[in-house]
């Protein structure tokens, strides 16, 4: 197996940099979008400040996501457990403006050859998605 670096594509968000991270480094934010996760997909959810368990349709066990590492107005890493696949992520922050925010997301993945080719695409579109995602947080608004 060989590590993938997935980029996603960069974003920005309006509310500064103190903000975004003040929001996401307490992962207990979480709760004010929690009517928007689809239940069909996400179950047996548990929300703490620095850790998510919860039941992903398809994989049948529960998955950890836990900040492994911060630095304060400039990244969040996250580790994942219980993944069939060794997995970490990380949330860059850095100011665009006075009042605005550029995130991007990098994950780095441990995916088998014959498995890669078919979910480059999926995942590539699907960190890209979260990065876009986060940066329509309201986060001036959640402090």
């Amino acid at each position: 197996m060989s590590v993938s670096k997935y980029e996603s594509v960069v974003t920005v968000t309006p509310a500064p940099v103190e903000h975004v991270y003040r929001v996401l480094s307490h992962l207990s934010n979480l709760e004010k979008v929690r009517h928007l996760i689809p239940e069909d997909k996400v179950q047996e959810l548990e929300i703490e400040d620095d850790a998510i368990r919860v039941k992903v349709d398809g994989l049948g066990q529960k998955i950890t996501i836990r900040i492994i590492d911060r630095a304060e107005n400039d990244f969040l890493k996250f580790g994942l457990d219980n993944m069939p696949l060794e997995m970490n992520f990380w949330i860059q922050m850095k100011p665009a403006t006075n009042s605005g925010t550029k995130l991007r997301l990098t994950l780095h993945a441990d995916i088998p050859m014959m498995f890669k080719m078919m979910l480059d695409k999926r995942i590539q579109e699907g960190i890209n998605q979260a990065a876009q995602m986060l940066s329509q947080f309201p986060y001036s608004q959640w402090l």
